[in-house]
């Protein structure tokens, strides 16, 4: 059987460098995300999603695969201190700039079940509508997307 995955897109006013940017920069990503992504973003290195409320504490920690910016990210994605039957999870970004746009492609894949991939899918729509929100206005919305029912 085959691990499920999810795919998702947001279209952009910001160049993809902007959007680079707003992917690996530790202090913009706690403005949208909720929480800091740490890393210096080389191939081979760790990253960590670290909460913003100052402890330090990553509730997701990788390893960067690749790193060719400001077109493509691939790290892994796993629960520190779990190790998981299939390996970690990976998480693809692909960043396409088209005239004043920029096409961002999320692939998560090698989910462990159908419970992960619904709560993976939930996650990234609101991540990635909140980041639009923040890079086409300067703000992130008012509550956190994927606090709400």
């Amino acid at each position: 059987m085959t691990a499920p995955d999810v795919r998702a897109v947001v279209y952009l006013r910001a160049t993809p460098e902007r959007v680079w940017h707003a992917l690996t920069n530790a202090d913009e990503t706690g403005l949208y995300w909720g929480h800091r992504n740490v890393s210096t973003w080389l191939p081979g290195t760790p990253w960590e999603h670290q909460r913003t409320d100052g402890s330090g504490i990553a509730d997701t920690i990788g390893t960067v695969e690749a790193a060719e910016r400001p077109h493509r990210l691939v790290v892994t994605w796993a629960e520190p201190g779990r190790a998981r039957p299939g390996g970690p999870a990976r998480v693809d970004y692909d960043i396409q700039g088209w005239q004043e746009l920029t096409r961002l492609t999320v692939h998560h894949a090698n989910l462990a079940d159908e419970a992960e991939r619904a709560d993976v899918e939930h996650g990234w729509s609101a991540v990635l509508s909140n980041l639009k929100t923040y890079l086409e206005t300067g703000h992130p919305l008012p509550q956190h997307p994927w606090l709400m029912p």
